[in-house]
C-alpha cells in the first residue's frame, strides 16, 4: 500500500490528454446536471464540534460534558455547528474484474467518468476529494484535498495506476478508509463486488461516516454473446475452463448466476442500510447517478 502526498512523477502529454478529455467529456454534467443536485444532496449533512457554554435550563442533559463540569464545578454543553463543507472519499475498485467490457467501455473505463463526475462537481462546491485504490489490498492512497489540481491528479491514479494485485477484498478496503477517516466523510464506493463477507465493514463504517454504493455491470455478464467454444478465463483468480457459449445451458447457467450475486448485493445492502445505485459499463452513466441524487433528495 502507498502513501502519497504529492506526486513526483513526470506528467506525459498523453496522460494529461487523456485527464482533460475527462474533464471535457463530464464538464457539462458537472456544471449543468449535478452541481445543483449533489450540492443539494451533501451539504449540511454532518455536524462538527463548536465549543462549550454553560447549561441553561432547558438544554439537552446529552449535550452536557461530564468531564468539563468535574473540572469547572458547573455543567457545560457541548454545541455544534453544521458543517459547510464536506469531505468526499472515491474507493475505487482496481481489481482485475475491472478490466472487463463486452462493448465499448470497459468497467474501469465508465469508473473514471464517474469518479470524475463526482470529483469536479466536488471541487466546484469547495469541498475535499480522496482516493482509494484497492484490490484485496489498498493499493494507493491519496489524503482528502481540495483544488482542480488535486482532481487532476486523482483521476491520473485511476486512469494510470497498475495495481500489484487482481483480487477482491472490499473489507480490508471499509477497514482501512475508518482508521484513516478522522472528520466525517461521505465515500462512493465504486466496484463490480465479485466479493463475499464484507457486511460487517459496511456496518462499522456506516456508524460513522456516509457510505454509497455504486454497483458497475457489463451487460456481457447476464447476457453473454455466442462465439462458440472458448477458453473462458476468471480475471482475479487466472483460472481458465473450456466453454460453449453457445449451449442454451451455458446461457442459462450464465444468467441465474448473476442474478443471485445481484440478489445477495441487494440483501447485503438492505441488511446494512447503505445506499446503491447501480451502472453499466457504457456512456450512460449519468443517468442513474442522476436518479440516485433525485430519489436521495426526495428522502431528505
Amino acid at each position: 500500500m502507498a502513501v502519497v502526498e504529492k506526486s513526483d512523477r513526470q506528467v506525459t502529454a498523453e496522460i494529461l490528454k487523456k485527464v482533460k478529455r475527462l474533464e471535457i467529456d463530464t464538464k457539462r454534467l458537472v456544471n449543468n446536471v449535478f452541481s445543483g443536485e449533489y450540492h443539494t444532496k451533501f451539504k449540511g449533512q454532518g455536524m462538527t464540534f463548536s465549543d462549550f457554554r454553560e447549561y441553561v435550563p432547558g438544554d439537552d442533559v446529552r449535550s452536557i460534558s461530564w468531564a468539563l463540569m468535574a473540572r469547572a464545578g458547573k455543567p457545560y454543553i457541548k454545541t455544534f455547528e453544521e458543517e459547510r463543507e464536506m469531505t468526499l472519499m472515491l474507493m475505487v475498485d482496481v481489481s482485475g474484474s475491472q478490466h472487463f467490457g463486452s462493448k465499448n467501455y470497459f468497467k474501469a473505463e465508465t469508473v473514471a467518468m464517474v469518479a470524475a463526475t463526482l470529483a469536479f462537481s466536488a471541487i466546484k462546491n469547495n469541498d475535499q476529494v480522496g482516493l482509494m485504490l484497492f484490490s484485496d489490498d489498498v493499493e494507493l492512497y491519496v489524503p482528502p484535498k481540495k483544488g482542480k489540481g488535486h482532481v487532476y491528479r486523482i483521476l491520473r491514479e485511476i486512469l494510470y495506476f497498475k495495481p500489484k494485485s487482481s483480487k477482491t477484498n472490499i473489507s480490508n478496503a471499509l477497514n482501512f478508509a475508518r482508521g484513516v477517516l478522522k472528520k466525517r466523510a461521505t465515500i462512493f464506493l465504486l466496484s463490480d463486488f465479485q466479493d463475499k463477507d464484507y457486511d460487517d465493514a459496511l456496518k462499522y463504517i456506516e456508524k460513522k461516516h456516509e457510505v454509497i454504493a455504486g454497483l458497475i455491470q457489463d451487460e456481457g455478464e447476464f447476457n453473454f454473446p455466442d462465439v462458440g467454444l472458448i477458453d473462458l478465463q476468471d480475471a482475479e483468480t487466472g483460472e481458465t475452463i473450456l466453454v460453449d457459449t453457445s449451449s442454451p445451458l451455458f446461457q442459462a447457467e450464465m444468467k441465474a448466476k448473476f442474478q443471485t450475486e445481484f440478489s445477495k448485493f441487494n440483501h447485503k445492502l438492505k441488511k446494512t442500510g447503505v445506499q446503491s445505485f447501480t451502472f453499466q459499463a457504457d456512456d450512460n452513466y449519468h443517468k442513474p447517478l442522476l436518479a440516485f441524487f433525485k430519489r436521495r433528495r426526495g428522502q431528505r
